[in-house]
């Protein structure tokens, strides 16, 4: 299975206006700039099947994002990918895709960074910048071993290639 760990885009600062994080939305920059990279993605080949998503409304969003242009990828929202889901959780989501041969997850940092650091046997979180994607091979599910990482952009980089 192809992994894309995606962090979601440039969302609204947390503060009084968004009292419970859970709510804060993506901003209009965050949507915007989100979309060129999706676009990026679809210019490369990439090939998205499946959309897992933490529930949060900035998370929701980019995978909504994601769907405009992989509109025939199911999207399925998960607790697994919200703030303090489990390694495990998010292993129990994946294998419940089936047959989904690639799969993005949309969550937040430094969660999305611990779980790429797991599946690939790293030490340390990696850091993830909103709206930053890697994309990981495993071999299987749940992974018997490191998977391999077969690439890391950050945003701006995508962007470039729709510029």
């Amino acid at each position: 299975m192809t992994v894309y760990l995606v962090r979601h885009a440039i969302a609204a600062e947390p503060g009084p206006e968004y009292p419970d994080d859970a709510d804060r939305p993506l901003t209009h920059q965050g949507e915007a700039r989100f979309r060129k990279e999706v676009r990026a993605l679809a210019a490369l080949d990439i090939k998205i099947a499946c959309v897992l998503t933490s529930p949060l409304i900035r998370a929701r969003q980019t995978a909504e994002l994601l769907r405009e242009q992989y509109h025939d990828a199911s999207l399925v929202e998960t607790e697994a990918l919200a703030p303090g889901g489990s390694y495990r959780a998010v292993l129990a989501a994946l294998s419940a895709l089936g047959d989904c041969s690639s799969a993005a997850l949309v969550g937040h940092a430094p969660d999305i960074g611990e779980l790429a650091a797991r599946l690939l046997g790293a030490r340390g979180a990696i850091e993830f910048k909103k709206g930053a994607i890697c994309c990981i091979e495993l071999s299987s599910l749940p992974p018997a071993g490191p998977g391999t990482l077969r690439w890391f952009v950050q945003p701006r980089m995508l962007r470039a290639i729709e510029d």
